[in-house]
């Protein structure tokens, strides 16, 4: 199989037997790979009375036909399992290292079954994997297991990704970390690697991803680069970071503050990507043959005094930041740096302290509630405080420990919790970008703002040879609806190749280096269905675990008027959107699943509920 290893390495932890299985060559053509693959590969294994923090449970690491190969930004690989966190499907991508060492390890993913009986790791170095002891790592922070197990394998390059305590205390969004302070971040995989005994995953090696046509694919990598160097987007993160984008969406309503109450409170200008650059910026970061770098390496002084820190990205300095009405830089940098070494996902993390703030100012929880601590609005001093309790599951932060949802619910507030299918809202307020309301109210794993980035589309960011154009952000209307299933289709393809999503050439160019990668020679009329195919699969993996129409709904806090003047925002108009979404996408609006007909369309009829 010319741009796959053709392998996949099977993990059996509860006996230790460790196998090779071919990759499916008919999957693979079906949904190429990422997190696309990983759902065929686990829809037959997950049922609805799988425990997600359970042995049953499968967990699955997974690569793209691009990841490790000379394509620009697709350095990328996926977590998968049913989550901890919303019970349904489970997806998490992270940068760095791991996926192409993964690949030069000889394998294109790693799927676990079962438990170990005690604390273990797993490595592979070209092509031998071998279950080692992790008893001694037991307890260790993410940075601190990382480095101790290339000092105890004492081979080539490796990359590790791994769990800290929040992972081992199963915090129902614990992270997995590699690469120092990359994460995957979102929907709890860290506590399945910890449901699992499983403290890591090491790997590298000297395999090459086999490509179609070698000489073809390096030249439209040089195509691609140069049309990626050329892309102002690109030239933008790469001098300022995601927190850049701080600086001027701030002006429309996009970045939300005081828990999703305030659509602009300018001190939160002083997060921005500019005042980083100005006070605690010491150098850029970048994952695999990246040339944009977005990735920020940071130092702090004063109280928190800490050097080389991974980042904060814009998620975290609002998370930590505009969300409590703190702007406190070098407070929120040091609350991200606290989520990496403790393993945590830092918008879960803050969304959820940032609730607990909320909570508090409205007289619903007090002081005997979170063990004394005082969650004053513009105090970032608690929210340290209560990191290290959720990664410890101690006091306060047990309950947090569990999510928005849980929290609100334990109050008798669960409506107003921002979260979806409980999976807390990212920092994008739907309320300025509303095509942004549709994608958080039918994500396949929650709330999140990478399955379809709305906001950069209505910015000026369309892909006119797939029909994407640029729309009126605050419109809700079935063009809106048609947009950003569009939109939704293009991403999850990217998550399959897996391609950055940071990473925009012209289509036409990304179609070509699928197909001199892997021989398939598809045509741009086949990229959309792709996507559709696989996000469909997911809808269907959510229909068997008990997911139906009722879940398609955004939060009550945002589906109020932002009382800002100075701000143009406007609620998404969910009854206009929702319906004409289910008709673009052949959804029935009663079981809200795919109809017959669009399953036989998409080639899924084999996998009706």
């Amino acid at each position: 199989m010319h741009g796959f290893m053709g392998k996949l390495l099977a993990v059996n932890l509860t006996n230790g037997e460790i196998s090779t299985l071919p990759l499916d060559e008919a999957y693979a053509q079906q949904f190429v790979g990422g997190a696309s693959l990983a759902c065929r590969y686990l829809f037959d294994r997950i049922h609805p009375d799988t425990d997600p923090l359970g042995p049953e449970n499968p967990l699955m690491f997974m690569t793209g036909p691009l990841v490790g190969t000379a394509a620009p930004l697709c350095g990328r690989y996926v977590v998968c399992a049913r989550s901890p966190q919303t019970g349904l499907w489970g997806e998490s991508n992270s940068g760095g290292r791991f996926g192409p060492y993964l690949r030069f390890a000889g394998y294109d993913g790693v799927l676990f079954t079962g438990r170990a009986p005690h604390p273990v790791y797993l490595s592979i170095w070209n092509g031998e994997a071998a279950l080692r002891d992790a008893r001694g790592l037991w307890g260790k922070d993410s940075y601190e297991t990382q480095k101790a197990i290339k000092d105890e394998l004492n081979v080539g390059q490796l990359s590790v990704a791994c769990i800290g305590p929040a992972g081992e205390n199963l915090v129902k969004y614990a992270a997995v970390m590699n690469d120092h302070g990359r994460a995957a971040g979102r929907t709890g995989m860290g506590a399945v690697m910890g449901s699992k005994n499983l403290k890591a995953v090491a790997v590298g090696g000297d395999f090459q991803v086999p490509l179609a046509d070698e000489a073809r694919f390096k030249d439209v990598v040089q195509v691609v680069t140069e049309d990626i160097k050329e892309d102002i987007k690109g030239q933008f993160l790469s001098a300022g970071g995601t927190a850049s984008s701080t600086d001027t969406t701030m002006w429309m309503g996009d970045v939300p503050s005081k828990y999703f109450t305030v659509g602009l409170w300018e001190p939160v200008a002083n997060l921005g990507g500019g005042t980083m650059a100005e006070t605690i910026l010491v150098g850029k970061r970048a994952c695999y043959r990246c040339i944009i770098g977005c990735g920020r390496g940071t130092t702090i002084g004063g109280k928190h005094a800490t050097e080389k820190i991974d980042g904060p990205e814009y998620e975290t300095t609002i998370a930590f930041g505009s969300l409590i009405l703190s702007d406190d830089l070098p407070g929120a940098a040091y609350a991200g740096h606290l989520c990496n070494v403790y393993g945590l996902d830092t918008i879960s993390t803050g969304a959820t302290i940032a609730f607990a703030y909320y909570l508090y100012d409205q007289g619903i929880i007090s002081k005997a509630d979170t063990g004394g601590l005082e969650l004053t609005w513009g105090d970032i001093e608690p929210a340290l405080t209560l990191i290290e309790q959720i990664a410890r599951r101690e006091g306060f932060g047990a309950v947090l420990a569990e999510g928005s949802r849980y929290l609100g619910r334990k109050y008798g507030a669960e409506d107003l919790a921002v979260q979806v299918n409980g999976l807390e809202v990212p920092l994008h307020d739907p309320r300025a970008f509303v095509g942004m309301g549709l994608v958080y109210a039918t994500s396949p794993r929650g709330a999140c703002h990478n399955q379809a980035d709305m906001f950069l589309v209505d910015l000026g960011a369309p892909v006119p040879e797939l029909d994407i154009e640029i729309g009126d952000r605050l419109e809700s209307s079935p063009e809106k609806a048609l947009m950003t299933a569009r939109v939704m289709d293009w991403r999850t393809l990217y998550n399959s190749l897996i391609m950055c999503i940071f990473c925009n050439p012209v289509a036409g160019f990304t179609l070509n280096l699928l197909n001199a990668a892997t021989g398939w020679e598809l045509e741009m009329s086949d990229l959309l269905p792709l996507g559709e195919r696989a996000f469909n699969l997911k809808r269907l993996f959510n229909g068997k675990l008990g997911l139906t129409a009722k879940n398609d709904r955004l939060p009550k806090l945002l589906l109020q008027p932002l009382p800002d003047e100075d701000v143009d925002t406007r609620v998404p108009d969910m009854d206009v959107l929702l319906p004409a979404f289910y008709r673009v996408r052949g959804w029935d609006p009663q079981t809200g699943m795919p109809t017959p007909e669009k399953l036989q369309e998409l080639g899924l009829q084999d996998l009706a509920l």
